[in-house]
């Protein structure tokens, strides 16, 4: 029996394991040629400009510079759409400019691709005669030291404009520059509600370089065949993946399977969107193939929309072969077998 104030600890021995030698781990040599490519991205964001960005856009198609007066008496280049003390919508709009003072800027040696000079030029935040706020846009010099803080610059304008902010080319030094050339034939610009729309181009390119498990994927589709991944725990994926996304499990050997299966959800495309390439209404859906243990996206064709069902068996309906590549567009979509329907059973745990 322990006496009173009498307290008691225990050690515990902790094992560390050794620490590795190197950071270093050896990957295995690729078994199939890696695929790369260029892959682009690109859509084109339509705005309507709204009752007070509309002004300001015609009026750089005119060839002037417009602001919007707020609640406190600023005057802020572009117009904010919204006061920003008030929240009120901004209603009175005023000339500004076209000259104006840098009041910041940064030096850009190496113009990208897509920028507004190809040649060495100045970012500058630009604060027009008459305007409390500052617009960024480029200053042409012929290097960083030709351009400071104070600098009184004077817009450059296109010959033929659209509404747009590089409307104005660029700024130059000086306080006195050309008006903007006049447009006898300009086509409006606004519909007529008098608003303007504004289409972007926006596009990203990137590099891509397949993973091994992707390349053979791919090279199965050129040639027509559709190539699932088996996994240590035995779960096959279409299409293949490194590792299984359930357990870390990693991608053991290739599966060839057919290009039946089976509709496990589906959403019926009522709405018709830019750049649609099919009427509605259609199908799209996931299919599980015959062998495979996750559904893949897929168009379902050739039977009317709301025939479409779980359970549905369909099959691939491959377009022309001169036509294939390394996409799943190879198939064109899917369409019912004509087989008898799959049992809920056999799909319900890949839903």
């Amino acid at each position: 029996m322990l006496a009173r104030n009498t307290r008691t600890c225990s050690i515990y021995w902790v094992t560390r394991s050794a620490a590795p030698s190197s950071p270093q781990v050896e990957v295995p040599v690729p078994q199939t040629e890696i695929l790369a490519a260029d892959l682009a991205i690109s859509f084109d964001y339509t705005r309507s400009l709204g009752p007070v960005l509309s002004p300001f856009a015609l009026a750089l198609r005119d060839g002037r510079i417009l602001g919007g007066r707020t609640s406190d008496g600023r005057v802020l280049v572009p117009p904010a759409e919204f006061d920003p003390v008030t929240g009120r919508q901004t209603t009175e709009l005023v000339d500004t400019g076209p000259i104006g003072t840098v009041v910041s800027w940064s030096w850009q040696p190496d113009p990208l691709a897509g920028q507004p000079l190809s040649e060495p030029f100045a970012w500058a935040l630009i604060r027009f005669d008459g305007a409390d706020g500052a617009l960024l846009h480029v200053v042409k010099v012929d290097g960083p030291d030709r351009i400071g803080t104070g600098l009184r610059v004077h817009p450059v304008w296109r010959p033929v404009r659209t509404g747009r902010i590089d409307d104005i080319a660029y700024f130059a030094p000086g306080a006195h520059g050309e008006p903007a050339p006049i447009e006898p034939d300009a086509a409006p610009i606004a519909g007529d509600d008098g608003l303007v729309t504004l289409t972007t181009p926006v596009s990203l390119t990137i590099a891509h370089s397949a993973t091994e498990e992707e390349s053979w994927y791919l090279e199965g589709l050129r040639r027509g065949t559709l190539l699932g991944g088996r996994v240590t725990t035995g779960e096959v994926y279409f299409p293949p993946r490194q590792a299984s996304p359930a357990d870390g499990s990693r991608t053991v050997a290739r599966v060839e399977l057919p290009d039946t299966g089976t509709v496990t959800t589906f959403c019926i495309v009522n709405v018709p969107f830019l750049g649609q390439q099919i009427t509605p209404p259609y199908v799209a859906a996931y299919i599980l193939l015959d062998g495979a243990d996750i559904p893949f996206l897929h168009l379902i064709l050739d039977c009317p929309a709301d025939e479409v069902h779980m359970g549905m068996r369909v099959k691939a309906v491959w377009r022309p072969e001169d036509e294939w590549d390394h996409t799943l567009r190879n198939i064109s979509h899917f369409a019912p077998s004509g087989e008898p329907d799959a049992p809920f059973e056999s799909y319900r745990d890949h839903l």
